[in-house]
């Protein structure tokens, strides 16, 4: 597996954008190869930002602790290094890229055996490892340049500081316990005399041995005597319980009426913590009905492609259908829009359409850009009875695309080579003619025109989407998020002002993605972040989360339907802290200013939980845990404590391009 790219964009994104500066560190960081240091079958996540499982139940630290902690020991050419928890034997490798020997302490005798066969398997002959009390250090071999200790103790071990030369740099996390750690760095100044500096807040495993916590890391050590502690402060899941709003039953009329605070915005985003969870549909629908019936929204957009929700648009607003319209949603994932949950609100709709006059009629619209065939079969369709010249010509245009219309990422595939290059300009040609004469057009049927250009800007976007696939998933995720704000817009400019929509997308579309690991790490961007920056607080992110239950979902992509149960949360999760308030249901308004004490609580990064098309459980927290500022990310937070999969309509399964490839959110 050669993951030789993804190691480079570790080091670019997760160190040196987050304030690595040290060229000694990113060198090194960039060689050594992090996969070979985790167990087999997680080599694919080894350059995720995250701590990773290890053998004897022990964990290898995230790739920007370990930069910054040898970054902050200042390690440097000639240097003796002293490591205390070796573990798999990473942090040892890297600073043997650096220093001139690396002296690594490990007391699972089973991870010291480990690491230093796999140490010498790749070479690293300057790198040592034995089994023993780390906490004694290795005074044999002493005095060292550099002590760094990847496990959090009480206080830093005398006989540490002991073994340090002058001048000699120390870094450990330092804490009560193990979830209110410090980084220390601590620097020899002579024989007697230290200095100390705190480099923010860490979370490490206990330091267990003869000068730190005994083998239960929740125990005081021996020694050390109790004293009086104040009374704690009050728990976030306290917070959580006082300021959280108890929601309704889904039925009841009162549970849309609780969403009436955010009805001033232009754009309301409701997300989903899953693409097949039944309560997120519901309520989802329970919150539009009532911005629809009370407050004047009449644009519903969804994350799904434009040609298949026009299909549902069509019914709902009893208009009629196209000569060559296909069934919609027949392709992976056909239950994410063909369940009862959404046939459920397509009937509302089409009932509350029926005694409106068509100006005023709500309208369901689809903001995705996959289904490129039926864009294209849409654009000729309406350009052949608007204007049959053009409608040649866009013909001839799109004749580059139409051999991968089905199947548009052997297009993105073939696009890499010089041979297939012509089409950007072409789709962009036919896009860019159609606005231009967009007065001539919508003066004959603006709704037409609507649905014209918009398969047009899919199939220009979605052109350059499976391009960008095959370079890297940054570009590809930004190419598609930003198709569905452009849409979204286009919607708003298109209807009669002062227009407001409601957007259903997964809450890693519609949170804002600059709070979260996907901008901060990888460079991502989304419709939720878009949406802040261009209507500020007239744009309101609601997410979804969920402790437990079932879920439809895939294992694979074009597998079959599954019904699986969902994991309970994780400890370290904002869905753990909803879970703990004991809440069934409620509604967290996290705007600035509302519960200010918990929204200064919630402010530090946990993981959040994102399920997508597919779900592992096996390998969650690689697969579907992601860092996240949730007060941040959010406006308000919507909690199902148990959660039920949706219910599936039957249908034929149409192979095509994956609804939600290659993300699966």
């Amino acid at each position: 597996m050669d993951l030789a790219h993804e190691r480079t964009q570790m080091v670019d994104r997760q160190l040196a954008r987050r304030g690595v500066r040290d060229g000694h560190v990113l060198e090194a960081m960039r060689e050594v190869p992090r996969e070979a240091f985790v167990p087999e079958g997680l080599q694919e996540f080894a350059y995720l930002d995250t701590a990773l499982p290890i053998e004897a139940g022990q964990t290898i630290s995230q790739p920007y602790i370990v930069g910054l902690m040898i970054e902050a020991a200042h390690v440097r050419p000639g240097d003796q290094v002293l490591e205390i928890g070796a573990g798999s034997g990473y942090a040892a490798a890297v600073m043997s890229r650096i220093a001139e020997r690396v002296y690594g302490v490990e007391r699972h005798e089973l991870l010291a055996r480990l690491a230093a066969e796999r140490l010498e398997r790749l070479g690293y002959d300057n790198v040592e490892v034995r089994t023993g009390d780390g906490t004694k250090g290795w005074p044999e071999a002493a005095p060292f340049d550099a002590i760094l200790v990847a496990a959090g103790g009480p206080a830093i071990p005398q006989i540490l500081k002991d073994q340090l030369t002058i001048g000699g740099r120390l870094v450990m996390p330092v804490g009560e316990s193990q979830r209110e750690q410090q980084l220390v760095k601590v620097t020899r100044v002579d024989a007697t005399r230290f200095k100390e500096e705190d480099l923010g807040g860490v979370m490490f495993v206990p330091l267990i041995g003869e000068h730190g916590w005994t083998d239960d890391a929740r125990a005081r050590r021996p020694t050390e005597p109790r004293s009086f502690e104040p009374a704690p402060a009050p728990s976030i899941a306290g917070l959580i319980r006082a300021a959280a709003e108890p929601l309704p039953a889904l039925d009841d009329p009162a549970f849309g009426v609780l969403f009436d605070r955010f009805a001033d915005a232009r754009v309301v985003l409701l997300g989903e913590a899953s693409h097949g969870t039944s309560e997120f549909y519901r309520a989802r629908a329970a919150i539009t009905r009532r911005l629809i019936e009370q407050h004047g929204f009449t644009i519903v957009a969804v994350e799904a492609d434009w040609p298949d929700a026009a299909s549902l648009d069509r019914y709902v607003r009893h208009r009629p259908a196209p000569a060559h319209a296909e069934p919609p949603f027949r392709r992976f994932p056909t239950w994410m829009w063909r369940n009862t949950e959404v046939e459920a609100f397509i009937e509302w709709l089409r009932g509350w359409n029926l005694q409106r006059p068509a100006e005023d009629r709500a309208g369901f619209y689809g903001l995705d850009l996959y289904n490129l065939s039926a864009s294209i079969r849409a654009v000729l369709d309406y350009l052949d009875r608007v204007d049959p010249d053009a409608a040649e010509v866009a013909r001839q245009r799109y004749a580059c695309l139409m051999p991968w219309a089905k199947d548009p990422q052997a297009y993105g595939r073939m696009a890499l080579t010089r041979g297939y290059g012509g089409c950007e300009e072409a789709v962009v040609k036919t896009l860019s003619d159609m606005l231009e004469k967009q007065l001539e057009y919508v003066a004959q049927d603006p709704e037409s025109f609507l649905d014209g250009a918009a398969n047009a800007r899919l199939v220009k976007n979605a052109e350059a989407y499976y391009r960008a696939m095959y370079y890297r998933a940054p570009e590809s995720w930004n190419q598609r998020d930003t198709h569905m704000f452009e849409t979204l817009c286009a919607l708003l400019d298109a209807k009669r002002p002062p227009a407001k929509a409601v957007v259903w997308a997964h809450n890693s579309h519609i949170g804002d993605a600059s709070k979260t690991e996907m901008g901060a790490v990888r460079d991502e961007l989304n419709i939720g972040q878009l949406c802040r920056e261009r209507f500020g607080r007239d744009a309101a992110l609601i997410g979804f989360g969920t402790d437990t239950g079932t879920v439809a979902c895939a294992s694979d992509w074009d597998a079959p339907i599954e019904i699986k149960l969902v994991n309970p949360s994780r400890p370290d999760s904002y869905e753990r802290l909803a879970h703990d308030s004991g809440i069934d249901r409620f509604l967290l308004d996290l705007r600035e200013g509302v519960h200010q004490p918990l929204r200064d609580r919630l402010i530090e990064p946990r993981l959040e939980r994102f399920i997508g098309v597919i779900y592992r459980p096996e390998a969650e927290r690689w697969s579907h845990y992601s860092a996240c500022i949730l007060p941040q990310q959010f406006d308000a937070y919507v909690w199902f404590d148990k959660t039920s999969a949706v219910t599936p309509l039957p249908t034929r399964l149409h192979k095509g391009a994956e609804e939600t490839y290659p993300f699966g959110l």
